[in-house]
């Protein structure tokens, strides 16, 4: 892997954290990455590092040579410490853990740019990353529309109106469309999930409406199920009138996109298998993996 010429991932460059293990290898905390990557919050960023295992595995690298459990010691104010949950990662994780974050982030698209595997490299495509910022998209939906049921819930709607509060939230966003006209609009059969068939675009225009109507539906201590659904339409509406404002695809005129299950066959199937030289492969271990 070539570190000619790398730029930096933010106000420190992803070289100066490198360190040096008891192998003579080089690794980088988890830690120390975390917010180069873009990462607020320790429990995303392990999330990432979980896929990037994952990718590991699957592109015929053994995981333990590039991810290793660590514990690291943080200041708590007053002279304090204490131990958090921290990972050693050889170059290879880092470039994986960049593979498998956040495209939405702008370090995340740096640091796809920034690793590079020189030996058989073989580049994500276009659809690929298009693929998995789709199944990224499409998972934080599914997860905020739980949310978002559970905050109806604790606003006093009933189990008997949860059709009638989700389709608020598409009729103001989709112009008074709800969910069965908006699928006869875009000609997508009746068994298939709504959200299954929105590309990037439309999933994350209806995440930010869900969460929106979540953290007001708090922040206004709604307690009654008309106002809950009438709260979750006006949001929907706002959302709506801010996509005009900056000339933006109302939801509506988006054409369905592909089965998410056809996209996340598509990932599978075009997984990479990355040949690494020696001293990548051996990652954490360093001259240590030669006396194995």
């Amino acid at each position: 892997m070539s570190t000619d010429k790398l730029p930096a991932l933010g106000a420190r460059a992803f070289e100066d954290l490198k360190r040096t293990n008891e192998h003579g290898a080089e690794y980088w905390s988890a830690r120390d990455l975390q917010p180069l990557l873009g990462y607020s919050q320790w429990r995303r960023f392990a999330e990432a590092i979980s896929r990037a295992i994952e990718s590991c595995q699957a592109s015929g690298n053994n995981p333990d040579y590039h991810f290793a459990a660590a514990g690291n010691m943080i200041e708590i104010g007053k002279g304090g410490q204490r131990e958090v949950d921290d990972f050693h990662l050889s170059r290879f994780a880092c470039y994986l853990i960049a593979q498998n974050g956040d495209p939405r982030k702008p370090e995340i698209a740096n640091a796809q740019k920034y690793f590079a595997i020189q030996a058989r490299r073989q580049e994500l495509s276009d659809q690929f990353a298009a693929d998995r910022e789709r199944l990224e998209l499409r998972k934080q939906a599914g997860e905020e529309f739980k949310a978002l049921s559970g905050a109806a819930r604790q606003a006093g709607v009933q189990d008997r109106m949860f059709g009638v509060f989700h389709d608020a939230g598409y009729k103001g966003l989709y112009g008074g469309l709800g969910n069965t006209a908006i699928k006869a609009k875009k000609g997508i059969p009746e068994k298939d999930a709504l959200m299954d068939r929105m590309n990037a675009t439309e999933l994350a225009a209806n995440q930010f409406r869900m969460t929106q109507t979540r953290d007001k539906l708090a922040r206004d201590a709604v307690k009654t199920e008309a106002r809950a659904i009438r709260t979750h339409e006006v949001v929907g509406q706002e959302v709506r009138e801010a996509i005009k404002r900056i000339g933006g695809t109302l939801p509506e005129q988006i054409p369905p996109d592909e089965h998410i299950k056809q996209v996340e066959k598509r990932v599978k199937a075009a997984t990479p298998k990355l040949a690494l030289d020696d001293k990548d492969a051996a990652g954490l271990l360093g001259d240590a993996a030669k006396e194995d």
